[in-house]
């Protein structure tokens, strides 16, 4: 009985350890990109250090805050050239489900198997969660700096 309860606590423990790296936070950026972030102003640091960017920011500023985007893309406006740094995000959707139908098991439960042949009914479902996507902030970039940025209210 002991090994199974130490082999799920291990499994567990390398699991958080793995999960643990997948995420990028504004910190683990900044510890990876120490160059990056002296090159920083004061005010830039501290803002970045809380994942918070503002108009005038650099490239490697918005990296730093917010990771690195989903998608980039590049355009023009008004005779500018600009580019648009979008990030995505997923939004859990919790449903309830019901199934019933008509199954062809085996091996002597209602199957093909040894012991009979035929159906039987199956019912089944519960809840259950999916992840949506949506489009979590915007950055708009002129000349590398920041002319515009949106995201939504957390």
């Amino acid at each position: 009985m002991k090994a199974p309860l130490l082999l799920r606590i291990g499994l567990a423990l390398i699991a958080a350890v793995v999960f643990s790296q997948c995420a990028s936070t504004p910190q683990s950026r900044i510890a990876n990109n120490p160059q990056l972030f002296s090159q920083l102003s004061s005010k830039d640091r501290q803002m970045v250090a809380s994942g918070v960017i503002r108009e005038g920011m650099s490239r490697d500023a918005v990296f730093l805050a917010w990771g690195r985007p989903d998608s980039v893309t590049v355009g023009t406006n008004r005779g500018r050239e600009t580019e648009s740094w979008t990030y995505v995000g997923q939004r859990p959707v919790r449903t309830v489900t019901m199934s019933m139908g008509w199954g062809f098991g085996g091996f002597g439960y209602g199957g093909w198997g040894p012991y009979g042949y035929g159906g039987y009914p199956y019912w089944g479902g519960g809840p259950s969660v999916t992840y949506i996507p949506y489009t979590a902030g915007v950055v708009e970039f002129s000349h590398g700096r920041v002319t515009r940025w949106s995201a939504t209210a957390r």
